[in-house]
């Protein structure tokens, strides 16, 4: 037998030590991130509240056997970030513009790293004692944006699977409210008899829904039923698997007594089976003696002339822009295309200042908008021009579009495309305009070499006006 040498039991004994030491680090490292401890908190953020018993995710994600089975699934999902088929359903980009916004359920680097960490490393449950109080699920939790101080519950509609698109007026529902309210937020939420939980899977893009869109106001109607002639207040369009309105602080939208809750454009789209469902709309009121500070501002930005999608061609590009006629405050983007749509971003061009405020990746199967955090919602001067770009992918890849060889044009099918930014505005005057930018400049202690992402003259200088008296003394010595 050949003896070892000292220096080989040494190099031996080194080896064992490292692998004992390699083996306690990584047994360390693994035990960091277990179920109860690190995911199920992040789960109960931002997945409970639709994967659970009745809600709209296709599997329950709440007890740790529920979870660990779908481990891998969960992190490469999440692992998508800001395209389509990531969960949850938001798309912002996290690279690029504006980083704050209200009602973010996005998840954060660390959070998906750990998530990726936790399902490649045996799924280890942990110690109970580290798990967070469990939710107590209730009607309320459909509510996105807080339970409602006021719901109207439309009618019933069946779509039967197979059947074409449908277009149309649904009957209109009176809203009950007795006096005028201020709105903070509104929430349209389909409530329907798909079984998510079935396992049969989605059939169609949005397949979860019937509703493909639903374009509504608030109307009066008198005594007998009938609508009375006038001015409708308009609210945001409703879309497939859509999130809540949150209105800007100081430009809540007015709810009148008496009103009724009215459409003339539903579209029904067939998801495959046949389905009964129906629209609830929630409304949260600002207090009784509340007043908006800013008016709504109702500019169109989008285009509905020039699309064209050619078959079998990813990395299309639309292209749209508008002029802002007054100083606007830019409350929420939301991107609005069709099944081939991928991926949208909003530009302000100001001056020789071209800046990007959001680029958000697109899934028509949960169609969002991106409501801005208070201090980052951009304020824009008169003569901004604001620009969206598209980017459309029309081929085998893309899993929402049912036949990429086909041409897609503009138009409201399902299988044809829009391209506008729905997002919330508001207008100011000159004089909220400059207060509402040294708010700004206040509120993030801005001092002049700062810049701030939606707002190019945040940092600027202003010019002193000369004082009316100086211009007649003025006018008097040049008589003289």
């Amino acid at each position: 037998m050949k003896m070892l040498t000292v220096k080989s039991l040494l190099n031996v004994t080194a080896f064992i030590v490292t692998a004992v030491s390699s083996s306690i680090s990584m047994s360390q490292s693994t035990s960091e991130i277990t179920f109860h401890k690190d995911i199920e908190p992040i789960l109960q953020r931002s997945c409970q509240n639709c994967h659970r018993a009745g809600g709209a995710g296709p599997m329950p994600l709440v007890s740790y056997e529920e979870v660990a089975p779908f481990a891998g699934l969960i992190e490469y999902k999440t692992g998508l970030r800001d395209r389509a088929g990531a969960m949850p359903p938001w798309y912002m980009e996290k690279n690029i513009g504006i980083q704050d916004y209200k009602d973010d359920p996005s998840l954060s680097e660390e959070e998906i790293a750990a998530i990726s960490t936790w399902a490649r490393t045996g799924t280890p449950k942990g110690d109970t004692a580290d798990a967070p109080a469990p939710l107590v699920f209730d009607d309320s939790l459909k509510w996105r944006a807080g339970e409602p101080d006021l719901i109207v519950v439309m009618d019933d509609v069946e779509k039967l699977a197979g059947t074409a698109d449908w277009w149309g007026e649904i009957n209109s529902k009176p809203t009950g409210l007795k006096e005028d309210r201020y709105v903070k937020s509104v929430e349209v939420v389909e409530v329907n008899d798909i079984n998510n939980q079935a396992g049969t899977g989605r059939d169609t893009v949005g397949g979860r829904y019937i509703f493909h869109h639903m374009i509504w106001a608030t109307a009066q109607f008198n005594e007998n039923g009938q609508r009375v002639p006038g001015l409708s207040i308009p609210w945001p369009v409703h879309e497939v698997g859509r999130n809540a309105d949150i209105f800007d602080e100081d430009g809540g939208r007015l709810l009148k007594a008496n009103s009724w809750i009215v459409s003339d454009s539903v579209h029904l789209h067939s998801n495959g089976q046949d389905t009964t469902g129906h629209l609830e709309i929630g409304f949260r009121f600002h207090d009784e003696d509340y007043e908006p500070r800013y008016q709504s501002s109702f500019n169109f930005l989008g285009n509905g002339v020039d699309i064209s999608i050619a078959g079998n061609e990813s990395g299309q590009e639309l292209h749209a822009y508008a002029v802002l006629n007054q100083h606007t405050k830019v409350v929420t983007f939301e991107p609005h295309l069709h099944a081939p749509g991928e991926r949208m971003c909003l530009e302000a061009i100001w001056g020789y200042t071209v800046e990007t405020l959001s680029c958000v990746g697109y899934d028509h199967n949960w169609v969002r908008g991106y409501p801005y955090a208070e201090n980052s919602a951009p304020l824009l001067p008169k003569g901004t021009i604001l620009h969206i770009t598209g980017y459309m992918n029309n081929s085998e890849t893309n899993p929402n579009v049912p036949d990429p060889r086909n041409w897609q044009g503009s138009g409201n099918r399902s299988v044809t495309n829009m391209f506008i930014d729905l997002g919330i505005r508001l207008s100011m005057t000159d004089e909220q305009f400059h207060e509402a930018m040294e708010e700004r400049r206040q509120a993030l202690n801005l001092g002049p070499n700062d810049h701030v992402i939606g707002c190019p003259l945040c940092g600027a200088p202003l010019v002193a006006p000369i004082a009316e008296e100086n211009e007649d003394e003025n006018e008097v010595a040049a008589n003289d």
